[in-house]
């Protein structure tokens, strides 16, 4: 049985760069550096299996990376080649743009919008929120999640290094 050779990738010298610095740069992710070097082995010649065995991920991966990066359009940037690809489900109900404006109304005194309180609660930021359009509806409990703060590390004995 003969072996199935995999399909040549093309990378430019400029690209090449920018991958060479994505898996040299200490803040990106590891999967974006993983899908770099993914793409400096197949431009190098190395195969499907010995590349897959050298980063520890599934043969199945690094085929994946590289028909995505032969398969993406030939003006399409080093970064859009290696994104993810869309997920399915419904998009957000809310932009980052309205979510913010609710929080932003939420530093403004209730009294500034006629409430007659002194601190808002959530429904009445979400009442104030339809009242001014900037959003068609919103629940009280989706304004809460919007202001929900991460919870930091209260454990006894953690130290910050």
């Amino acid at each position: 049985m003969p072996l199935l050779a995999a399909e040549p990738v093309t990378i430019l010298p400029e690209q090449r760069e920018v991958l060479e610095q994505l898996v040299r740069t200490y803040s990106t992710p590891q999967q974006l550096a993983v899908r770099a070097r993914i793409m400096l082995f197949a431009a190098d010649g190395v195969g499907v299996r010995e590349s897959a065995q050298r980063l520890e991920v599934w043969p199945r991966t690094v085929r994946r990376w590289r028909k995505r990066w032969r398969q993406a359009a030939d003006g399409a940037s080093v970064p859009e080649r290696l994104a993810d690809a869309p997920r399915p489900g419904a998009p957000g109900t809310y932009t980052p743009e309205q979510i913010c404006a609710i929080v932003a109304m939420t530093c403004e005194k209730p009294a500034a919008s006629d409430r007659p309180i002194s601190h808002w609660s959530q429904r009445e930021i979400a009442d104030e929120a339809m009242r001014r359009g900037l959003v068609p509806h919103v629940s009280q409990r989706s304004v809460g999640r919007f202001l929900k703060k991460k919870p930091t590390s209260n454990r006894i004995g953690s130290s910050i290094g």
